[in-house]
């Protein structure tokens, strides 16, 4: 009916095991790819006593990087080298979700700066 197998059956407990298995693998997959990509970036513990500034540094940085490259494209686009009008735009709306991902970050920095400055000691 709606392409689901039926859980009552025996076979079904051996699909529903096989799905968990795949789900499980691919969830491994996905970690390891992720940890791949985390141990190409340089740390952001480096440094003495520097943990979340270095956090937020890298953060700014990367959003930086992406608002550039954005630029570089639309440049690029401009002068007629690049002609995939497509990759601009991804870029524009990828750098105008970074930029807008940072602002609310820092809204919530600042509103929880305001909330501690407020707090009766």
């Amino acid at each position: 009916m709606n392409g689901l197998p039926s859980i009552g059956a025996g076979g079904g407990i051996q699909q529903i095991l096989a799905l968990r298995q795949q789900i499980i693998s691919r969830n491994d997959l996905l970690r390891e790819i992720h940890t791949t990509q985390a141990a190409n970036q340089p740390s952001a513990t480096e440094g003495a006593g520097g943990g979340f500034a270095n956090s937020l540094h890298s953060a700014l940085n990367g959003v930086s990087a992406v608002q550039q490259r954005s630029e570089d494209l639309s440049v690029a686009y401009e002068k007629g080298e690049v002609t995939d009008v497509a990759k601009v735009m991804l870029a524009r709306q990828e750098a105008g979700v970074a930029f807008e991902a940072t602002l609310q970050v820092r809204n919530k920095l600042l509103s929880a700066y305001q909330d501690i400055m407020r707090m009766g000691v």
